[in-house]
C-alpha cells in the first residue's frame, strides 16, 4: 500500500496526453495525466472514461455539445461515445477507467511530446 498526492504526481509528468497509473481499486485504474491542445476524436468500446480536473480547463468535445470542466469538475464519457478532449492551456486531471487509454486508439495525438 502506498499513498499518492495527485498534485505532486501531475507535476512530475513529462509527456502530454499520457497516463500514469497511481492505484487500482476494484478493477478500476486511477491515472493522472496532463494535456494541452487536443487529442484526436475517438471512443472506447470497452469502458467509460471519467475525468476529474485538478487544474486548468478541459473541454470534452462531444458530437452534439462541448462540456467545459474546471478544477474540481467531474465528467464521465459513456462507453462507445465519440469524444475529443481539448485543453486550451495546460490542464492536469485524474482519469478513472478500467485500462490505460493513452495510445493512438485512445485518442493520443501523434504530436504528443515530452517537455524539455
Amino acid at each position: 500500500m502506498h499513498k499518492h498526492n495527485v498534485f505532486d504526481e501531475t507535476a512530475t509528468l513529462t509527456e502530454f496526453w499520457s497516463q500514469r497509473v497511481l492505484q487500482e481499486s476494484n478493477g478500476t485504474l486511477l491515472k493522472v495525466a496532463k494535456g494541452i491542445d487536443s487529442t484526436r476524436w475517438h471512443s472506447h468500446d470497452d469502458q467509460d472514461e471519467t475525468f476529474l480536473v485538478l487544474s486548468g480547463k478541459l473541454i470534452v468535445q462531444l458530437r452534439d455539445e462541448d462540456v467545459e470542466l474546471g478544477p474540481g469538475d467531474l465528467f464521465t464519457v459513456p462507453q462507445g461515445v465519440e469524444h475529443c478532449p481539448v485543453a486550451p492551456e495546460e490542464a492536469r486531471f485524474l482519469i478513472i477507467g478500467r485500462s490505460v487509454t493513452s495510445n493512438a486508439a485512445g485518442g493520443k495525438p501523434e504530436w504528443s511530446y515530452t517537455e524539455s
